[in-house]
């Protein structure tokens, strides 16, 4: 577990590091989307991290990494705002944010959406069955009855 998280803390530093390096000199946002990409990967990796139960959830080394780790993430993400904004103007950040999360939500609602349509298929499948079933019941009822009359007539 403590891996995860220091993975998730390195990826969010080594992002930065490559953002700083290559801000000034990027002639479009494209030239540090791999950096910004780390960057949302590893504070998401600390989140879930720390959204797991551990051997000892309530153990004060546990809650004071997962916390400064936070932390630090939240530092970083702040700090490639300042960066992002004041080299590509007021808003871009937010604007990356905002985009990001339309299409996060976007993908949630595609993967509803598919279950239902899942569901449905399933559904009508099973419906499906049941009237194959009461067809073929009925076929042998009725066989069953004719086989029946011919024999006793």
């Amino acid at each position: 577990m403590i891996a995860e998280t220091m993975a998730g803390i390195a990826l969010v530093k080594a992002s930065v590091d490559g953002i700083k390096k290559a801000i000034t000199t990027c002639n479009d946002i494209g030239d540090i989307a791999k950096y910004i990409d780390g960057i949302f990967e590893g504070e998401q990796q600390i989140q879930k991290k720390r959204s797991k139960a551990q051997k000892d959830p309530f153990a004060v080394n546990t809650i004071a990494e997962e916390t400064i780790n936070a932390k630090l993430a939240q530092e970083h993400m702040q700090e490639m705002k300042n960066l992002i904004n004041m080299r590509f103007g007021a808003g871009v950040w937010e604007g990356i944010i905002a985009e990001r999360a339309r299409r996060i939500h976007e993908q949630k609602e595609a993967e509803k959406q598919e279950r239902i349509e899942k569901r449905r298929r399933h559904k009508e499948f099973v419906h499906n069955v049941e009237i194959g079933g009461l067809v073929v019941a009925g076929g042998c009822v009725a066989i069953a009855i004719i086989v029946a009359l011919v024999m006793f007539l």
